[in-house]
């Protein structure tokens, strides 16, 4: 199948018509979910505010909420690993300390992470007032976005977060320049965000893992698609490679991985450490001025975890229970992150089309048809 050939396919396209990895005609391994995205995981919601303004705004939110809008106060099992640190998740710490977290995740640009923390608990407090009683430890990431965007202008407000958290639903999702992957790059190519998600069979249950990705890493001479070195044969039109403002390989990506298989903290965590080789099947070495961030989270055991405020004010006193997935059957569902982060960096980048924005930068896009002859002259078809 070639990107030229028309398709409703979810898999081959996004809702708009955007090409998808898999319309390249690139082959992915495992099996993957209905639509190919998150939101295959029940219950959970994606949402996008895109911010395209003039010649220098080029930024957004994306919005996930784990278990949709309605239930924010459920806690949710989670695990956080840091590939590397130049970068920012707040609500972090309170992860590595209960092994959980509650709430929306919103993923922004750099300067914009504490607009995102704070229109997080605003909107809370509009939708949901009981559990702002005493605090909240929202989940807000970032990745910078400075050579197309104005990120010191203040675009992202408490509203566009609100927004972003109302849009956010179930069902296809649109891939690439959209939400707070609007300006980011990846491998000197336009990218930003990006899904993929995978069947795991386990005890005669199906399971879903899904990965979301905000790509912004890489340099060009790195880029590996499908076990293909790429980098040099695509070396041409790279104008961020004369753009002093970063190193080659800087910007970051932040990555979020759910599944509605019933896991532990510590399971989630080994969850959240494979990203990191799903990542490098793509190509890079991860720079040290990279922010690699990633979060993991189950949305099984449904009110399994007293909440906090509940503990707080001495409502509830009651021993939680936990399933979880054996861990020597753990590797199906390590092997699904690995597939799905490659395949959703490459869907982030072919979804793509050049981008002009702050200061006339350019950021072009992935030449498609160029890696089709390659990947087709690579296999000696």
């Amino acid at each position: 199948m070639t990107e030229s050939e028309p398709t409703q396919s979810p898999l081959l396209r996004t809702p708009s018509g955007k090409p998808r990895a898999r319309s390249l005609g690139l082959q992915f391994a495992g099996s993957p979910g209905p639509l190919n995205v998150i939101t295959d995981v029940p219950g959970v919601e994606v949402g996008y505010v895109t911010l395209i303004e003039g010649s220098d705004v080029r930024t957004g939110v994306t919005a996930i909420h784990p278990r949709g809008k309605a239930s924010p106060g459920d806690p949710v099992v989670a695990g956080f690993h840091s590939q590397n640190g130049n970068g920012e998740m707040t609500g972090v710490s309170w992860i590595e300390e209960s092994g959980t977290f509650a709430g929306p995740i919103t993923i922004t640009n750099t300067h914009a992470v504490g607009v995102a923390h704070a229109g997080t608990v605003a909107w809370t407090i509009r939708h949901h007032p009981a559990l702002t009683q005493v605090f909240l430890l929202p989940v807000a990431a970032e990745t910078w976005d400075g050579y197309l965007n104005d990120v010191n202008g203040h675009h992202v407000t408490e509203e566009v977060v609100i927004d972003a958290l109302e849009a956010a639903h179930r069902g296809p999702l649109e891939e690439g320049s959209v939400g707070g992957g609007t300006g980011m790059n990846c491998y000197q190519f336009k990218a930003g965000s990006g899904t993929a998600s995978r069947i795991v069979s386990y005890a005669d249950q199906e399971y879903t893992v899904g990965v979301f990705v905000q790509a912004n890493f890489g340099a060009r001479k790195e880029l590996v698609l499908r076990g293909i070195p790429l980098g040099d044969a695509l070396a041409e039109d790279n104008p961020m490679e004369e753009f002093h403002g970063a190193p080659p390989g800087a910007g970051s990506i932040i990555a979020v991985v759910a599944t509605d298989a019933p896991l532990l903290p510590h399971q989630c965590k080994a969850m959240a450490r494979r990203v990191s080789l799903g990542i490098a099947r793509t190509g890079t070495s991860g720079s040290h001025f990279s922010g690699d961030l990633f979060l993991a989270f189950s949305t099984a055991n449904v009110g399994a975890f007293t909440p906090t405020l509940e503990t707080f004010f001495g409502e509830r006193q009651q021993l939680d229970e936990l399933k979880f997935v054996p861990w020597g059957s753990m590797d199906p569902f390590f092997e699904a992150v690995v597939e799905g982060v490659e395949e959703a960096i490459i869907n982030a980048l072919v979804a793509n089309e050049e981008m002009v924005g702050r200061s006339g930068h350019r950021s072009p896009a992935l030449p498609r048809e160029k890696v089709v002859e390659l990947v087709t002259k690579a296999r000696g078809q």
